[in-house]
């Protein structure tokens, strides 16, 4: 039987690994992609139309919408064009067994509850959907019980390694490579270009997310996450540097054991598993783990050169209204770090002088917690 997937962000990095991966699974696992969303990147969407014919995609820029429905006036198939959010909306509800969002931003939020709110399991790429709404999200998924299925590699390895049993577990570790400027110094490190800071020395991933690699920010978004997906309490986390990426995260049970899942860096497996989950299968055909060529390193992140990772941790304890506080002048930073307009040093400190102002909400509702993010980047544009 076909499972019918909805792809919102399929021109990006984790969507077109997604597509790939789809393409290669075969049996009675096998999917149809019944919806595909974009930004406005059609030079990529248009061959991902043509090649697996989705009833219906959404643009979410205006004028990539217009010229969509334009050339698709030419083309033999033509799937219905939708906009926006009410379109995001729309295709993840619609002809869906399990919603991939693989977006970066906040427009994934609302899709996700209201697949949600229908029964439609998720398969979860999209940081900001945990990291903003957490308590919202996964109040909602107890409710509705239906599955929310991890594709960061850290998250899905702590899923694979507890087999989704947390009833045991003393403590969950998640690695990080330490990215471009772990043997860096601070100084080397404020002086850093973007082009430097986008030269990860072993994920091929989106600009956003390379970036937050750089200066560990990712991890600290990956700590609040894992509190939400896990249930697991701030101080039984533990994040652990890892530059080789082969432990791509592990598990600590009660008597002391460890638990890891290890490979070879690449995407396609976590995408496959939370597609798939419980079951395994064949897919695409990726590098074999070698243990004979392989020296694997583990170190204490250091929070003096990498203070993103303290203000994230600081931000999840707290809770309520600040992790969407972190989250909104983190990404306002990275994009002004982008066009060079500020430094390493400047993202820290938009983060910290946004985390020191905001007023407390504990139990923050949708609409304050959108109100919120609106707020903050608007501070800091």
């Amino acid at each position: 039987m076909q499972k019918k997937v909805t792809i919102l962000g399929s021109t990006g990095s984790i969507g077109t690994q997604a597509l790939e991966v789809i393409e290669k699974i075969k049996g009675e696992d096998e999917f149809v992609v019944s919806n595909m969303a974009c930004n406005s990147n059609l030079t990529k969407f248009i061959p991902q139309i043509q090649k697996f014919r989705p009833k219906r995609v959404v643009v979410s820029d205006n004028r990539a919408y217009k010229e969509l429905k334009e050339k698709l006036k030419l083309e033999k198939y033509k799937p219905t064009v939708l906009y926006g959010k009410e379109g995001l909306i729309e295709a993840s509800i619609t002809d869906t067994d399990i919603l991939l969002t693989a977006t970066t931003g906040t427009v994934a939020l609302e899709p996700t509850l209201c697949a949600i709110k229908n029964k439609i399991d998720i398969a979860l790429a999209n940081k900001e959907t945990l990291v903003m709404a957490g308590d919202i999200v996964m109040r909602s998924i107890k409710e509705n019980k239906v599955k929310i299925l991890p594709v960061d590699s850290e998250h899905s390895a702590i899923l694979q390694s507890s087999n989704g049993d947390f009833h045991y577990i003393k403590n969950i570790i998640i690695t990080a490579s330490g990215g471009p400027f772990l043997n860096k110094t601070t100084d080397e490190i404020v002086k850093a270009s973007a082009k430097e800071a986008l030269n990860h020395p072993n994920w091929h991933m989106g600009k956003k997310i390379t970036i937050d690699s750089s200066t560990l920010m990712n991890k600290g978004l990956e700590v609040i996450e894992a509190h939400h997906l896990f249930g697991m309490p701030y101080d039984r986390i533990k994040v652990v540097v890892h530059p080789e990426s082969i432990v791509h995260s592990a598990i600590e049970t009660v008597d002391g054991s460890i638990i890891a899942q290890m490979g070879v860096p690449s995407m396609h497996i976590p995408i496959q598993y939370a597609l798939t989950y419980p079951k395994r299968c064949e897919g695409i055909k990726t590098e074999s783990f070698n243990f004979f060529d392989k020296k694997l390193t583990f170190l204490a992140p250091d929070y003096e050169k990498f203070p993103c990772l303290k203000l994230a941790q600081i931000a999840g304890i707290k809770g309520g209204i600040y992790p969407c506080v972190l989250n909104a002048a983190n990404e306002i930073a990275v994009y002004k770090f982008l066009k060079g307009e500020i430094n390493i040093k400047g993202i820290i400190d938009i983060v910290e002088k946004a985390l020191n102002s905001a007023k407390e909400i504990k139990n923050p509702t949708l609409e304050e917690i959108f109100m919120t993010d609106k707020t903050i980047r608007e501070s800091f544009i």
